[in-house]
């Protein structure tokens, strides 16, 4: 078949008419000659593409031909490009072979998302160090206006939910060493739980899909309107401007939100002990205070800063991550949370299992 005429984005689509009207029935071998077409582009590549697809449906021989060795390797390109996003669109049919498939995949992405968490951590400590004595190496501003939406406003909700946590804990304790005539022993269950596992974990988790969703949401927000890279091209470090106040933020507020969160899981255990058990507050506190010790409550504050890191770098890779859809904006957003909760329930055990080897 001997191919004439423009095949090119403006007259493709009466092309593609003229070529539907071709027949391959009983056609055992087709050769297309586009030598003598005047125009061709890329349009017309994919129409030849086209036609080897549906020549290749009807298990017939497909030939191109082009006297022009760049439109030649333009069809040659198409070609590959297609069935390499074929391959990649199709998964093997054996169940361990898919299975394998994508934990290689999430490996890599894995890797890949510490790699790019390490580069944050570089450049967040990096940038102000370079501004140092100049103007714009820490903006303080950028820092309290985060502590004040990371840290204030997440008081209500952590403080509610402490307390309410705290007292469920106490009433299921003391149901239960009840039957043992040990209800006092509720206050160091209460105490030694919330101090070192409870008010962290439960203030991270919190933490983490309030405030981790919103620095994902705007740093997505901005990757797709392109603020980001106007920062770059005004000569702004964007890692330092927009990820680094929100980390020394984080650090900052979660041991502050663990410590509100102790006190009001402890304040929820007082009113069930005194309402439901008969312990007073007074006798509560003087029990806390002679059976739980303070290691205790600096365990929570060491694992505090960390999880906040977990916590800032996970939203800013996946933030960074985002395309120019709002799909993808969700996407990460979901997936930052996810991945920072369970990054902290993970790092929160091996803690226990660090702390507990050691004897603190």
């Amino acid at each position: 078949m001997n191919c004439s005429g423009d095949w090119t984005i403006g007259t493709i689509n009466a092309v593609e008419q003229e070529l539907g009207r071709l027949d391959l029935n009983g056609c055992r071998k087709l050769n297309v000659d586009s030598t003598a077409v005047a125009g061709f582009d890329t349009a017309g590549a994919w129409m030849i593409e086209r036609l080897r697809l549906a020549a290749n449906s009807k298990s017939i021989v497909f030939h191109h031909v082009d006297a022009d060795q760049r439109r030649a390797r333009l069809v040659q390109v198409i070609a590959l490009e297609h069935q390499s996003i074929q391959s990649a669109n199709v998964l093997p049919g054996n169940p361990v072979s898919r299975m394998l498939e994508r934990l290689g995949h999430s490996t890599q992405d894995a890797l890949r998302d510490v790699i790019n968490a390490c580069y944050l951590v570089g450049a967040s400590v990096r940038g102000p160090q370079m501004k140092a004595g100049r103007r714009g190496g820490i903006r303080l501003t950028s820092i309290i206006h985060h502590l004040d939406q990371m840290g204030l406003r997440s008081i209500p909700v952590i403080g509610v939910m402490s307390f309410l946590i705290g007292a469920i804990i106490a009433q299921q304790g003391a149901y239960q060493l009840r039957f043992y005539g040990e209800e006092l022993l509720t206050v160091n269950l209460v105490g030694i739980l919330h101090f070192r596992e409870i008010g962290v974990l439960l203030t991270a988790v919190m933490v983490a899909g309030r405030t981790g969703s919103a620095i994902t949401a705007e740093l997505g927000t901005m990757k797709m309107r392109e603020e980001i890279d106007a920062l770059t091209v005004i000569g702004l470090n964007p890692v330092g401007v927009l990820i680094f106040p929100r980390l020394v933020a984080l650090i900052i507020a979660l041991p502050i939100l663990v410590l509100l969160s102790d006190l009001a899981g402890i304040l929820g255990a007082i009113v069930v002990c005194d309402f439901y058990v008969g312990i007073s507050p007074q006798q509560f506190l003087t029990t806390l205070q002679t059976g739980v010790e303070t290691k205790h409550l600096f365990v929570g504050f060491i694992k505090a800063p960390v999880m906040a890191v977990i916590i800032g770098l996970s939203a800013a890779v996946e933030g960074l991550k985002v395309e120019g859809s709002a799909e993808s904006l969700g996407r990460r957003t979901t997936s930052a949370v996810v991945r920072a909760i369970f990054a902290v329930i993970v790092v929160d055990g091996m803690f226990a299992m660090f702390f507990a080897s050691i004897g603190y």
